[in-house]
């Protein structure tokens, strides 16, 4: 068994934390210390929220950046590092599983996703009345190439069709959800973009809220149209395995 050097969280005023911000990064060095400048400006002054950052295993400067973030910008960011890389749903878990808000938002650290749009998706799953939701931050206008787009676009179409889960893009990186709901899925590589059929499929209603999406700061998409496809269709497949084979009560009885 792996030991953990993962330290919890504390506020000096002993407010709980409602939100926790988990950002898995990989290999962002030259992007992430305007993106941890943009956390600080939406959420720096907030004490209920948190921000995690986990590096999956980065072989540029990426920690070393992120050290410097939280000396220079966010003194509360909780660093975790995976010691090799293990994918981003992997991080997000690990994250996760640190994390102590009762609410998850989940952000890329390429510079593309706006963060002010997380407090309006908090603001809108604790409104909603009966189950907590997942909501999704839908990408409004994407700004990759066109094969990016095309891409995208026909992987969505075929996993709505296939999973019926309602969502036009359950790639989209922000997405907002319960905590103790995300640790009671089934977790594989690439369970961050089946969260709409999963978390469906336990009792969360769907939200969407239009996003904005940037281009990226510096670098390249870590993933091609090619393999994106190949574990795309491997995990689809599983995931209606899945959805066959988990069967939940829609309500109990205690006597």
């Amino acid at each position: 068994m792996p030991t953990s050097t993962v330290q919890g969280s504390f506020h000096d005023d002993g407010q709980p934390t409602r939100l926790s911000v988990v950002m898995a990064v990989l290999n962002e060095a030259d992007n992430i210390l305007p993106v941890c400048q943009e956390l600080a400006e939406t959420f720096g002054a907030d004490s209920s929220i948190e921000i995690l950052a986990i590096d999956d295993g980065s072989t540029d400067s990426t920690v070393k950046k992120l050290l410097e973030a939280r000396q220079t910008l966010l003194p509360r960011l909780r660093i975790i590092s995976h010691p090799n890389r293990l994918g981003k749903s992997a991080a997000l878990r690990t994250g996760i599983t640190a994390a102590n808000g009762q609410w998850i938002a989940t952000i890329d650290g390429d510079g593309q996703d706006d963060p002010s749009a997380i407090l309006k998706m908090l603001e809108r799953a604790i409104s909603t009345r009966g189950a907590q939701p997942l909501v999704v931050g839908v990408r409004r206008k994407r700004n990759d190439r066109l094969s990016r787009r095309i891409a995208t676009r026909l992987a969505n179409g075929l996993r709505r069709r296939l999973l019926n889960d309602g969502c036009p893009d359950t790639g989209a990186p922000l997405k907002l959800f319960p905590r103790d709901l995300f640790l009671r899925i089934p977790q594989f590589e690439g369970v961050h973009r089946f969260l709409p059929a999963l978390l469906g499929h336990y009792g969360a209603p769907l939200i969407c809220i239009e996003v904005q999406h940037r281009a990226r700061l510096h670098g390249s998409s870590k993933y091609t149209n090619f393999n994106r496809a190949l574990v795309g269709i491997r995990d689809l497949l599983g995931v209606m395995w899945l959805q066959n084979r988990t069967h939940l009560p829609d309500h109990l009885t205690e006597h």
